[in-house]
């Protein structure tokens, strides 16, 4: 007589960005593991083994990603907004692992000190806002003993190309008459010297990387000053004055160091926030997805992965331009597939198939307004986890030949 082997459970891991204005990813995942559990359950089959890996592309929500990824809880600590205003700010910190070989890394949201949100109460001063309180939490988590920082720096509200930053961390930038400049990128072409004599005495000693979504250099047309700079305040005057400080700081910078920032990708972020920690500090300026996954080990979680769900609020041609969808294609193997759920799917499926995944579902279950998207997300989300668990797995139950020694339907977080 001949027996059929009962399927194993399929191996699939959840690895969304958030919905930005309705679902966290750690959320967004949670949601999705209940529609594949629940799915499942319903067809009878084993229920599914679950890795939850919620991920960030380096701007909002990278923080809660990590502290997700590490079991870590947050940790505060005062420091000043834009506008020089006190407050407190989260940052996190992973835990030591004896005789793992991993550093003690540190994690912080540039926005959580400098971000527009912030000082959205007072008229915006593109001129003078400061990126000094993102450095004063720097300099805590060099307290704390963190071997590499992981800088997240959208969502700014300065164009100071890191000079507050550097500031707090213990540099002076000094004019003509050996006086310190005022705060902000408006004085930037008064700077003469760079004093870093004074610098916290880790700061060197540690990995520094700057988690990014763009390429736009420090000046010129696709400049810090003249793409981002009206978004936080800045008149057609203020452009011209901040991209020439800018420029002006990077002549300074190269003199002393030899390093040309307006070579560099990515330096005209956040108000060119990269542009003193790469030369001063030697900081590494990445795409905010890659950091992201290196930092959770997402290559590792997936390794063995049946099916892959991803997804985000909405699903375009930026979603293949550094963002969460691509780091998880690039990270997955071959032999599995990889579906994308989002709030809206406006690629053809050629793009779709063309960018290395499977298919791409959108919650909506009609023509739905915005609002109702947002206000029903987590369910719809679940709702179409359970709908690709059926084209997936539909055929799980029915014999498969496969063998498994473990049943696990409880995610692993």
């Amino acid at each position: 007589m001949t027996t059929t082997a009962a399927p194993r459970p399929l191996r699939i891991v959840i690895a969304p960005d958030s919905l930005k204005g309705s679902l966290p990813a750690a959320e967004a995942a949670l949601a999705m593991a209940a529609g594949v559990t629940g799915a499942a359950a319903r067809l009878g089959h084993p229920a599914p083994h679950v890795v939850l890996a919620p991920l960030a592309d380096g701007g909002e929500g990278t923080l809660d990603a990590l502290l997700a990824a590490w079991s870590a809880e947050p940790r505060t600590t005062r420091c000043h907004d834009a506008a020089g205003r006190a407050r407190t700010a989260r940052y996190g910190i992973s835990a030591r692992q004896d005789g793992a070989g991993s550093p003690v890394r540190g994690v912080l949201e540039a926005a959580e000190a400098n971000g527009l949100p912030l000082v959205a109460d007072l008229p915006l001063d593109a001129l003078t806002a400061t990126s000094y309180g993102v450095g004063e939490i720097a300099a805590q988590l060099l307290d704390d003993g963190a071997e590499e920082i992981l800088l997240c720096i959208g969502g700014s509200a300065t164009t100071d190309g890191g000079t507050g930053l550097l500031s707090a961390l213990g540099a002076r930038f000094l004019d003509a008459d050996g006086d310190p400049l005022p705060p902000g990128g408006g004085g930037l072409a008064a700077l003469r010297t760079i004093d870093t004599a004074n610098l916290h005495p880790r700061a060197r000693e540690v990995r520094w990387r700057i988690a990014v979504d763009v390429d736009n250099p420090l000046c010129g047309p696709r400049g810090a000053a003249a793409v981002f700079g009206p978004q936080k305040g800045a008149t057609p005057d203020d452009v011209a004055v901040l991209d020439a400080g800018l420029a002006h700081l990077a002549r300074v910078v190269s003199a002393q160091t030899g390093v040309d920032v307006l070579e560099v990708p990515g330096t005209g972020a956040a108000g060119g926030l990269p542009a003193v920690l790469v030369p001063f500090l030697g900081a590494e300026v990445v795409p905010g997805s890659a950091l992201v996954a290196d930092a959770v080990g997402l290559a590792g979680a997936l390794a063995d992965a049946d099916l892959v769900l991803t997804g985000e609020g909405s699903f375009d041609s930026q979603s293949l331009g550094g963002k969460v969808v691509q780091a998880v294609v690039e990270n997955a193997p071959a032999t599995c597939a990889v579906v994308a759920i989002a709030g809206r799917v406006q690629l053809t499926a050629a793009q779709v198939q063309d960018a290395g995944l499977a298919a791409a579902f959108s919650i909506a279950t009609g023509p739905m307004a915005l609002e109702e998207l947002i206000g029903g997300a987590a369910a719809l989300m679940e709702d179409a986890a359970a709908q690709v668990y059926g084209v997936f797995g539909g055929r799980r139950g029915q014999g498969d030949g496969q063998e498994d020694g473990r049943l696990d339907g409880q995610p692993d977080g």
